[in-house]
């Protein structure tokens, strides 16, 4: 039990070095960070499952898949940061969320019956949930989006408005302004 606590705080520790790395920027990555993200995360995974070797039984399937599981998680981080777009930070919650499933679905393989169904379900609905969360972000994040822009063309129609009360180039410099002012 030792050894799965060590090597279960050895992944933890180095996915904790990877995924800062991968979230930290707030800027878009270059193709070549992005290529350098996704190899550290391909390195970490192989040592990672190289340590699980040893192991054997439920204790190996666990190693494995936290591993796998780590591995998709900054992947998926890595892609999201190159990216820099809704969507691909929705898939990346969308990837962590079924990257924890699949870790609970092998742990709950070390109960059985009734105990086993139940920790399926808990984590099944724990999954949906995570999904229907991060499905829920997006769609926040569009209606902000939309309602930013309608905002700003009611604010630039009332520019024109207060510009219809001019006259010639008075009225042209007003007109002028409000375009630059708000992009048109």
């Amino acid at each position: 039990m030792n050894r799965s606590r060590i090597l279960a705080a050895s992944i933890g520790g180095a996915v904790a070095l990877c995924i800062p790395a991968l979230v930290s920027a707030t800027s878009m990555q270059t193709r070549a960070d992005y290529s350098a993200n996704i190899d550290k995360a391909s390195a970490v995974y192989k040592a990672a499952r190289a340590n699980c070797e040893p192991l054997s039984g439920h204790m190996k399937d666990m190693c494995v898949v936290e591993a796998t599981a780590a591995q998709k998680r900054s992947k998926a981080a890595a892609e999201a940061e190159y990216k820099g777009t809704v969507k691909a930070k929705t898939d990346s919650r969308i990837a962590s969320a079924d990257a924890d499933f699949m870790v609970a679905k092998v742990a709950c393989d070390a109960s059985a019956g009734n105990d086993k169904a139940v920790c399926m379900k808990q984590a099944s609905a724990t999954h949906v949930k995570l999904v229907a969360d991060a499905k829920a972000h997006k769609t926040s994040v569009d209606a902000r989006t939309e309602a930013r822009q309608d905002t700003r063309e009611a604010q630039y129609k009332v520019e024109l408005v207060k510009c219809d009360a001019m006259a010639g180039a008075q009225k042209d410099s007003c007109v002028t302004s409000a375009k630059v002012a708000y992009g048109k």
